[in-house]
């Protein structure tokens, strides 16, 4: 009479059984690392669900194996007995057929090390599919390591040129009337929200409206320029001052086009679904409150609301406030021991030796990119998000991966968030809806852009080369170019190289070089 086995034991059974035919079979046989499917059945796994289970635990036991010292030629030939005898047991207890089948079946001696086609991990093919960190760690460390060495070796040669006066010197008492001017700025703000509620109640006209912010809008740049070409100020109040007014201008130009096509909404009579659907969005409101939030908050785009946090990080705010102070400590002491030696030993670029302005500019370019990065750490993150903190502004995204970039239209589109979101707003797409060509809409957006950096940069050095001018004006060209690399090559990595060695290695020392030896020649005339 028969007697029907356990799965346990035929499971057992089955193992046992391949464990003889192998042994007899010698060399000539060869182990696979996985089961066959009779081998399977044999010992009762059903399905793919248990061939999993072993084939998941066989790297398992493996591992096991090696971390018991399994595997390897030593001589602890009782602890892998005794690990073996466990094994059986629970086996025999009918326990964990998984584990035998790991035991047993893997990596034999006549298993195949080599199972499929791979590549090395620094190929062609392979090496943007692997994880650089440890390389990006490297990168970090050699950088601190080299720029370490540079301050030393700096500062035994020069010493430490850093001066108070960068902070703070009896000079800049002298700026008193750029800081009135500064101060007196809110006036235009106000005068543009008495236009708006005089025309919200019908007591101007819309060409009158218009007209008015014209005026105070065009007012709010020139009355800065007029004070600072008047007044023998330091170049960086200068800077500061006009910074101010081209944000009030910028602001004020987006609170008036704002209100303007609200107006319009507002007088459409409701024909279709969308217009009245888009008109109860948004209402049309002059509201005092709505613009003081505007004027101080970090964006150029006026609209009545805004998305809000619900509460201030304290704590953050204060960490941030310490970085802001370190970071722009960094950036003053790069500027006095680095920048102002090598520009003050320098010629003007466009007169002297062509190697040796080369030389200048390649040597200028590292602490300036420093220096630039600085900044836009300093204003782009911790201000911009001090700031928003402090008022709640919920949309933080005042920049997006610019370092990313592959060409230079997208590095326009994404390092200055603010100014972009204004240029779309209120320049390009306005000129598309009046039928303007879309290139030409870009180069009127440029346009814009080289004047104010003009303005920014001429003004307070009381200069006019249009060297700023010059360099914004020539992003077109140059956005062109690397549109059609891209499409070319069809490779980030050409267009980013590009990127990088044109704006910070050649563009930002040359204009540096430039500003600084005219600057130098306008006060030798005047002394």
């Amino acid at each position: 009479m028969a007697i029907s086995s356990s799965p346990e034991t035929t499971a057992v059974a089955a193992a046992s059984t391949m464990m003889n035919e192998q042994s007899e079979a010698g060399s000539s046989y060869c182990i696979r690392k996985r089961w066959s499917s009779n081998s399977f059945k044999a010992a009762g796994l059903r399905g793919s669900e248990d061939t999993e289970k072993v084939s998941s635990l066989v790297n398992e036991g493996d591992i096991d194996r090696n971390r018991n010292g399994e595997g390897e030629n030593n001589d602890d030939g009782v602890k892998s007995e005794s690990v073996m005898r466990n094994f059986e047991e629970k086996i025999a207890k009918g326990e964990n057929r998984e584990i035998e089948a790991a035991i047993k079946f893997t990596y034999r001696p006549s298993s195949p090390a080599h199972r499929r086609i791979k590549e090395s991990p620094l190929s062609s093919d392979a090496i943007f599919r692997q994880s650089h960190a440890g390389l990006f760690n490297l990168c970090i460390v050699v950088l601190v390591a080299v720029n370490s060495r540079l301050i030393i070796e700096n500062l035994m040669k020069y010493g430490l040129l850093m001066r108070a006066g960068f902070w703070f010197s009896s000079k800049s008492l002298r700026d008193w009337p750029l800081f009135m001017c500064c101060l007196s700025l809110p006036i235009f703000p106000l005068a543009s929200f008495l236009v708006e509620k005089l025309a919200q109640r019908k007591y101007l006209s819309e060409p009158v409206a218009v007209l008015l912010h014209v005026i105070i809008t065009t007012t709010s740049v020139l009355y800065p320029v007029f004070v600072i070409l008047r007044c023998d100020s330091a170049v960086l109040s200068g800077v500061t001052l006009m910074l101010f007014a081209c944000i009030v201008w910028l602001k004020l130009v987006s609170y008036a086009h704002t209100n303007y096509d609200m107006r319009a909404l507002a007088k459409l009579s409701v024909k279709a679904d969308a217009t009245s659907a888009y008109t109860k969005e948004l209402p049309y409101d002059v509201s005092f409150k709505s613009l003081v939030y505007f004027m101080v908050a970090p964006t150029l785009c006026y609209q009545l609301s805004y998305p809000r946090t619900e509460y201030i990080r304290k704590g953050w705010v204060a960490r941030q406030l310490v970085k802001l102070v370190i970071f722009t400590g960094v950036m003053g002491f790069i500027i006095e021991q680095y920048i102002n030696p090598i520009v003050k030993n320098s010629q003007h670029p466009l007169k002297g030796n062509l190697l040796y302005a080369i030389e200048r500019v390649l040597k200028l370019s590292v602490p300036n990119l420093y220096v630039w990065l600085c900044m836009f750490y300093c204003f782009f993150h911790l201000w911009l998000n001090i700031l928003a903190e402090l008022l709640r502004f919920g949309d933080r995204e005042f920049y997006k991966d610019w370092w990313n970039a592959r060409t230079f239209e997208e590095y326009w589109r994404m390092w200055n968030m603010p100014v972009h979101k204004w240029m779309v707003r209120h320049i390009y797409f306005p000129c598309l809806r009046n039928g303007i060509p879309k290139g030409v809409a870009v180069l009127i957006a440029f346009l814009i852009s080289a004047i104010f950096h003009e303005l920014c940069i001429a003004v307070p050095c009381h200069i006019f080369k249009l060297w700023a001018f010059i360099g914004i004006m020539f992003q077109v060209p140059l956005v062109l170019l690397t549109n059609y690399l891209q499409m070319k090559f069809q490779n980030s990595m050409v267009g980013n190289m590009i990127f990088w060695f044109i704006f910070s290695i050649f563009g930002q020392p040359m204009c540096v070089l430039l500003y600084y030896h005219d600057l130098m020649n306008r006060k030798g005339k005047s002394s």
